[in-house]
């Protein structure tokens, strides 16, 4: 058992995070490098890693820089070859990215639109879970961490399949944790509420919108990428080892409150 020093330590755990270049990725990959882990920094555009990469090494952390794209199995199949090339293994995956491309009402999505967020919200989640699985088993085990969102607890007007996704995300994580628990795998979830990035800014930057969220939370705040991060921290870190299959609501308390 880990003593109080090294509870949230991560030191030389290979990380794969994607959509890891700006909002609630790139704060996880900078905490995680910060508590040492060896952070691969992916999304679809490189020079934009490249700084997330810039950024950890001038604090003293270890991150390598490298384009994937999440609707691309062969892609994602060379995130994680390339994960074991450069640092010999994966022990903790992060998958932040995802995409929401429609906003209106379920009968109105265009089918291309619907496929796009449930292939890209929730498949490419189970491709890059069974792709880095057996690294993850050859070490001894490891930690999954899927982002999911507080749309996929209740009904959301405006954002069905997205929140349908999420929702579905919630039992990937279930099933998975059950299916890899004997390979000592933990698989949890983080569901945020409104966080000031640039995925959700078509919301917070409504005056209405902003209000609303600003009053029904319990904390009186939106959240900021950084209140995330440290709840990935503990879930990646020996401080939740007997924690799996659990999706923690990080949202100020908005949904508490009716």
């Amino acid at each position: 058992m880990p003593n109080g020093k090294s509870f949230f330590r991560l030191d030389n755990k290979v990380t794969i995070i994607t959509g890891a270049s700006r909002g609630i990725g790139r704060s996880i990959a900078i905490a995680y490098a910060r508590y040492g882990a060896k952070v691969i920094v992916s999304s679809r555009k490189i020079d934009a890693c490249e700084e997330v990469v810039d950024e950890i090494r001038s604090l003293g952390g270890e991150a390598t820089a490298t384009v994937a794209n999440i609707s691309d199995k062969s892609s994602l199949e060379d995130l994680v070859q390339f994960s074991v090339t450069t640092y010999g293994g994966i022990d903790i995956l992060v998958c932040n990215a995802a995409s929401n491309p429609f906003y209106g009402e379920l009968k109105d999505i265009p089918d291309e639109a619907f496929e796009k967020i449930l292939k890209n919200n929730i498949l490419s989640n189970h491709w890059l879970s069974a792709l880095v699985s057996p690294h993850m088993s050859n070490r001894g085990g490891g930690s999954i961490l899927i982002v999911s969102s507080i749309a996929g607890l209740k009904g959301s007007p405006g954002l069905g399949a997205y929140a349908i996704s999420k929702a579905a995300d919630m039992q990937l994580i279930r099933n998975l944790a059950i299916e890899l628990g004997d390979k000592h795998i933990k698989v949890n979830g983080i569901a945020p509420g409104l966080i000031k990035t640039d995925f959700a800014k078509a919301l917070w930057e409504d005056s209405k919108i902003r209000g609303h969220y600003e009053e029904k939370t319990a904390l009186k705040r939106l959240g900021e990428p950084d209140d995330i991060a440290g709840v990935a921290l503990f879930l990646a870190s020996d401080a939740s080892n007997y924690v799996t299959g659990q999706t923690i609501v990080a949202d100020g308390g908005i949904t508490i409150n009716g």
